[in-house]
């Protein structure tokens, strides 16, 4: 999904913002325990019976209520009372102002309690994108991003990811997460390449089954769900260079003309069906097998047709063929760019088969579009129905209906000692070496002196990557961890000296046994990480030459989230390792320059030759 910051205008009734507020509410009342009770007691009985008796109890504007989504600043708690809103959502940097567990726990607890005060209390979905662990939360446990997990391949590792995420989800009283991606990237200038395992369909079939299962606590007794949406269908990783539209009637979105930025992201998938198929359907036909039960439908088009409004490939493909029973929701204010009519986009879209609408921001119009397009005939009651049967099963099936909230008693384990231990064990899994000459890497634990240079090497936001804390991510100590040159200063062996000098300016005479500099992209997110050119900088070029100098081995860290253009410097390090986005855990990356643990990750993409046709190392490269 999308985030943009809500707009002070207001477009044929699209958009405009609504101040949030806290407000305190309460559940103890005596009838909602009482409602609370009797669901408990019937949750033995056939859930169809029970969605359909509820069902049966609906008015029109209860079930509209419940095909809206809304970001949390656009509205208060009572609001969900008085809309009967069905969904809350934080967009990317969508954080309560004291950004910590308890205060996230407490801000979505408001809400949900909200949604149990309306006449037939039924529970809020409440979602958020947690696509590297709940990285909106500071001072939660941040996986390396799915490119890192695709260099692992391994599905195992990938499940107990999902675990430790919906612990820490569910421990903020999150039931939902927008994830997995599982697209499949075949452009790596896009700004979203590290969102998808690999550009292998089959690897990233298996990776995204398994985080699916360790989300839903597949096999476990214990583990409660946390709803998986499986996005963004379909062929998002497809688009063609320059293809993404500009629209007329939005004038502040995704209006850059800028050649460099927003050119893959949203654009148009130019490919036969049996090509869409083979390639970016399978993973979700493995997700589906997996219990997917929520998709999230995709801002591109494919042959021009925007995937909201694509009613083959919504209803008679993924609802028909496939058989899917879970529920569709849209993408961020996805529906805007369908026609410059509101109705007669919202028309479109349901009429598609789309099930819920992350609106974000109005969902005051949603309400009276929706009601008046059913009311006219726009829209069938019976698509209405449908979709609000799919949402109530879904919510039944995560057990909302009798533990409405998540489990509190969890918040002490977010960002734990034993989650972020599983996140160094996949930091240690990710990394792939690229070139070892003369058997640099492991470092001998008797070196004296290391030479550490590159702002990268102590920097968490880079480390991390787009989606953390802030929809692009940041620069600087975002959240809790260990950036690199933090874990080498713990973890060297022998007390070995480290010299660190971010730009490589070293003193002349200066020279240690190795040197390390660490490059990193700049943090984005979607969109705004298109680029045409993904040549390393001369800065970072010249960083590397002048460190040469100053070592007998040079050993370099590329923090990116794709294959980068590193031709300039290969000839000049001995070593040279793809890091990707690593997390908060750099303690995992001096593991491997260590030799605490092997070298085993293997590329999930293949990595270009400048201008050259043939690739520098092939997909499933890597050293050990």
């Amino acid at each position: 999904m999308c985030l943009l910051v809500p707009a002070p205008w207001q477009n044929q009734g699209w958009v405009f913002s609504v101040e949030g507020a806290a407000l305190q509410a309460s559940c103890e009342n005596e009838e909602l325990m009482q409602q609370q009770e009797s669901r408990s007691s019937s949750s033995t009985q056939p859930q169809e019976a029970l969605v359909e008796s509820l069902f049966a109890q609906m008015t029109l504007t209860e079930k509209v209520g419940q095909m809206a989504q809304v970001e949390k600043n656009s509205l208060t708690p009572q609001d969900v009372t008085d809309y009967l809103l069905g969904s809350v959502l934080s967009g990317g940097g969508g954080n309560p102002p004291s950004n910590d567990p308890a205060s996230w726990a407490r801000m979505v607890r408001q809400f949900q309690e909200a949604a149990l005060r309306t006449r037939l209390a039924i529970p809020l979905l409440y979602g958020v994108d947690a696509v590297h662990g709940h990285n909106n939360l500071r001072g939660s446990t941040i996986f390396p991003h799915n490119i890192g997990l695709g260099a692992a391949g391994d599905p195992n590792l990938v499940t107990r990811i999902a675990q430790v995420t919906a612990r820490e989800l569910l421990a903020t009283n999150v039931h939902w997460n927008f994830a997995p991606a599982v697209s499949v990237p075949q452009d790596i200038r896009w700004g979203r390449t590290y969102e998808g395992f690999s550009e292998d369909p089959a690897l990233v079939a298996r990776l995204g089954a398994a985080y699916v299962r360790g989300l839903h606590g597949s096999h476990s007794t214990t583990q409660r769900p946390v709803l998986a949406s499986v996005k963004h269908f379909v062929g998002d990783g497809g688009t063609s260079w320059g293809s993404t539209q500009r629209y007329a009637w939005i004038p502040e979105i995704w209006q850059s003309n800028d050649a460099t930025r927003w050119q893959l992201d949203q654009g148009d998938t130019r490919v036969d069906e049996p090509t869409l198929r083979s390639l970016h359907l399978s993973p979700y036909v493995a997700a589906i097998a997996a219990g997917a039960r929520n998709i999230m439908v995709s801002y591109n088009s494919w042959n021009g047709v925007k995937l909201h409004r694509h009613r083959y490939l919504l209803t008679d493909l993924l609802k028909g063929e496939l058989g899917f029973d879970g529920f569709l929701v849209s993408d961020w204010m996805a529906l805007v760019q369908l026609d410059p009519d509101p109705l007669q986009a919202l028309a479109l879209a349901l009429n598609a088969g789309l099930d819920m609408v992350m609106i974000p921001f109005d969902y005051r119009a949603f309400i009276t579009q929706v009601t008046h397009a059913v009311e006219t005939g726009l829209v069938p009651m019976a698509r209405i129905d449908d979709a609000v049967r799919r949402i109530l099963r879904v919510k039944w099936e995560l057990g909302l209906f009798t533990q409405p909230f998540g489990d509190e008693t969890l918040l002490s384990t977010v960002g734990s000692a034993a989650h972020r231990q599983v996140a160094r064990e996949a930091v240690r899994k990710s990394l792939v070496l690229l070139k070892n000459e003369g058997g640099v890497l492991p470092l001998a634990p008797t070196v004296p002196h290391i030479l550490v240079a590159g702002g990268a090497a102590d920097d968490l936001g880079v480390q991390c990557g787009g989606w953390t804390i802030e929809w692009q991510g940041g620069r600087g100590s975002i959240t809790t961890g260990t950036t690199l040159l933090a874990a080498l200063r713990q973890e060297a062996p022998n007390g070995s000296l480290i010299d660190y000098q971010p730009e490589g300016q070293f003193a002349e005479g200066v020279h240690a046994p190795v040197a390390l500099v660490v490059l990193g992209e700049a943090p984005y997110a979607e969109g705004e990480g298109d680029r045409a050119d993904l040549s390393l900088s001369t800065d970072d070029i010249a960083l590397v030459e002048r460190v040469r100098g100053h070592c007998e081995r040079l050993v370099v860290l590329l923090y990116s989230g794709r294959p980068l253009l590193i031709d300039p410097i290969l000839p000049l390090c001995d070593a040279l390792v793809a890091a990707w986005l690593p997390g908060t855990e750099g303690a995992g990356v001096v593991d491997l320059l260590f030799g605490a643990a092997p070298f085993t990750g293997t590329l999930p993409y293949t990595w270009p030759q400048g201008a050259e046709p043939n690739p520098l190392f092939p997909r499933g490269y890597g050293l050990t």
